[in-house]
């Protein structure tokens, strides 16, 4: 008996293309762009192949690469040329960021977001400022004073708002880091400004290549005190009803690929923009499979981000920004 429903009759060149469910656009990507004040020349990232932190000076330069893709938005992140215990540098006026954005804002057509957190500016390597008793590699029980680091991503984000981002995505997973934040912008007279919140972010083991690129590295302990469990699902739909709730623009999940199921929970729950952060270790693992021959790197580059968008991502953060944009 020859079967009546054959798929394979919409797979054929000509139709496959136009009954295709799901695509990726340059548009819907955004690049990350290091810059580091303690450098006057680029400098290449060992683990994150075809990537490079770039000083202010060149910050311009880099975006207009970037641009030339067909990619129209960048996230800038900042290595700065000093660290304390506070991470004062975050929201200096003559900040890394905030000298890059300047420049980039002024002279590029890019849509500028800028990363609100601490990690690359305190000299412990931790998102916030840290209790009393936890200032030593045998601290077990290394904790963030929460509500003392929300005074400075507020701060932090006002900078970045005042040297003209676009749009600010706070990482650090504090509690009430979007209302702060809301309310300092609020307050700055910067009510237009959104917030992509880092709202589900995993202690994930893919981060790895980025805490070179953006030598951000704890110094001793961990993040797992603050960032979500990897076991936790049900979990996320909490953390993300509050950012909601406190004002969040747009919401992001982090990292994409082994929380597929998480930005779909998102999307079927929530009516904002979902953001998925396609990670360093992610584009590494993929890059060191390529070097050995065992995978075609544009096709899988693709396949993933197209998996992103599949799952109910409206846009991604990736390093394989500008490559797949010249492919498409």
């Amino acid at each position: 008996m020859n079967p009546i429903d054959r798929p394979r009759r919409l797979r054929r060149d000509g139709i496959r293309e136009m009954v295709s469910e799901t695509d990726v656009d340059a548009s819907d990507l955004i690049a990350p762009v290091f810059v580091d004040a303690t450098t006057d020349e680029r400098t290449p990232i060992e683990t994150m192949p075809g990537h490079e932190r770039v000083p202010v000076e060149q910050a311009v330069a880099r975006v207009e690469e970037v641009l030339e893709t067909g990619v129209e938005a960048v996230m800038l992140f900042g290595i700065p040329e000093s660290k304390d215990e506070r991470g004062s540098r975050a929201w200096a006026e003559d900040g890394v960021v905030q000298e890059a954005t300047r420049r980039v804002a002024a002279e590029t057509d890019a849509y500028v977001l800028t990363d609100v957190c601490l990690c690359e500016y305190t000299s412990h390597g931790h998102c916030g400022v840290l209790e009393d008793d936890a200032r030593n590699e045998a601290e077990a029980r290394l904790t963030v004073k929460n509500d003392e680091t929300l005074d400075l991503l507020g701060k932090i984000a006002v900078s970045h708002a005042e040297a003209g981002a676009d749009m600010v995505a706070p990482s650090g997973m504090m509690d009430g880091m979007v209302g702060t934040i809301r309310e300092s912008l609020d307050a700055a007279e910067f009510s237009d400004v959104p917030i992509m919140s880092y709202a589900a972010k995993y202690e994930s083991a893919f981060y790895g290549p980025f805490r070179d690129a953006a030598d951000g590295a704890p110094a001793f302990g961990d993040r797992r005190h603050y960032q979500m469990d990897p076991a936790n699902r049900r979990e996320a739909i909490r953390e993300v009803e509050l950012d909601v709730a406190q004002g969040a623009d747009v919401l992001m999940v982090k990292p994409a690929l082994p929380y597929l199921d998480i930005v779909r929970d998102l999307r079927e729950e929530f009516d904002h923009p979902i953001a998925a952060y396609n990670v360093s270790g992610e584009y590494a693992m993929l890059h060191a499979a390529a070097e050995k021959g065992w995978l075609d790197l544009e096709e899988v580059a693709l396949e993933s981000l197209l998996s992103m968008k599949r799952a109910g991502a409206d846009l991604i953060l990736t390093y394989f920004a500008e490559d797949v944009a010249y492919a498409l």
